[in-house]
């Protein structure tokens, strides 16, 4: 099979990669540019570990074809913070004892990004809502959404 040329933005950094055509964005993150933070969870586009942040929605990256996302802009967790300086997010998850396995952490932080971009002064039904499409199997949720009003709370 022929591989496709794109160009794409992750983490403010331009890459040009050649991608099958049926080859997924998560694929080409892990594969191609080794950005293991993304998790595959249940690859048909149900719990959300794969959850990253394409030209400013919130999408599951095991259901978009790398194809599609020629000239896009992605953001994904390792464009949250580094070892030095975590993103608020990451250090509220971590007071707020919001992290267990961590296998659904980085969807669930991307998708607490995506919420605050779009409203910084979410309800906890809001907030609720917003990390609906990644699922967690050890929290509860409520030390999640603690941490996501606490990140919103300090404006961030």
């Amino acid at each position: 099979m022929n591989k496709l040329p794109i160009t794409l933005t992750v983490n403010g950094r331009d890459y040009r990669l050649e991608v099958e055509a049926n080859e997924r964005l998560l694929d080409t993150l892990r594969q191609q540019l080794r950005l293991t933070g993304t998790k595959e969870g249940c690859s048909v586009g149900e719990c959300g570990a794969c959850s990253v942040i394409l030209n400013g929605d919130l999408v599951n990256s095991c259901m978009v074809l790398s194809a599609q996302c020629d000239g896009a802009q992605v953001e994904t967790v390792e464009g949250l913070g580094t070892a030095d300086k975590l993103h608020p997010l990451q250090q509220a998850f971590i007071e707020h004892n919001a992290v267990q396995c961590g296998f659904c952490t980085p969807g669930m932080l991307m998708a607490a990004k995506a919420l605050l971009a779009k409203n910084p002064d979410p309800s906890e039904e809001d907030i609720r809502q917003g990390l609906s499409g990644v699922l967690c199997r050890c929290t509860g949720y409520q030390q999640i959404v603690d941490a996501v009003k606490a990140a919103a709370k300090e404006g961030k």
